[in-house]
């Protein structure tokens, strides 16, 4: 393990856990971290026993945390005239059909998920190529079409979470901010591993969680028992 450079990661390094703790108190242990100026982003890790090779025990969704994760997203609604109007009410800030792909196609990319109803996929299909590759193309697995699109609109503004699992059968994903209190990062950090318990393929054999860490932008992980 390299030896922390910083005078903060030295001293962090020195009080951090080294086994695995209770939710409550791995929360606190997270926040009696010194920090950087600016206000982390706190983020979980889990390794799970999955394998990540087979379609049926892959895992891709999204969650509406309970406290929020304390930023917004820029959200655009691919709808009918009908939607458009409610979803630019519910915070997105284009939306449309064929009008809003040809924008996309000439190059404007300001915009962090792109949301769909079903009849609208035929239309952004053409955007395969360029929104593939940046994540962005909407899914069905992740939430991002649906037929309630201005619903969809409002949580995704709000900062819901999307997760995939990697290469290596980890799942990656922003739970809140380190000036949350205590109780909001312990709720929303508690029901991302709910709902990622109740997503286990039914394929997957032994032990599903392996390992859950929190860290924040610059701390060392804590490790959570599960």
């Amino acid at each position: 393990m390299p030896v922390p450079k910083t005078k903060r990661a030295k001293e962090n390094a020195k009080v951090a856990p080294q086994t695995a703790l209770p939710l409550e108190e791995a929360v606190s242990a997270l926040k009696k971290f010194k920090g950087p100026k600016f206000d982390q982003t706190v983020e979980i890790v889990m390794h799970l026993g999955i394998d990540p090779t087979k379609a049926d025990q892959a895992l891709r969704g999204s969650i509406a945390l309970p406290k929020g994760i304390g930023k917004t997203k820029r959200v655009v609604a691919f709808c009918g005239d009908d939607d458009a109007v409610k979803c630019k009410e519910n915070g997105a800030i284009e939306a449309g059909g064929e009008e809003l792909v040809k924008k996309i196609s000439d190059g404007w990319m300001e915009f962090d998920v792109a949301v769909a109803s079903p009849d609208m996929m035929r239309v952004v299909s053409k955007l395969g190529r360029v929104l593939g590759p940046r994540g962005l193309m909407p899914s069905p697995k992740a939430g991002t079409v649906t037929k309630d699109v201005a619903a969809a609109v409002k949580e995704y503004a709000a900062g819901k979470v999307e997760y995939r699992n990697d290469k290596t059968g980890n799942i990656h994903a922003a739970v809140g901010r380190m000036s949350f209190p205590p109780e909001d990062l312990v709720e929303n950090i508690g029901h991302f591993i709910k709902v990622i318990e109740k997503s286990k393929p039914s394929s997957s054999k032994g032990t599903y969680i392996k390992n859950v860490v929190i860290s924040g932008t610059m701390t060392p992980g804590v490790r959570i028992a599960v």
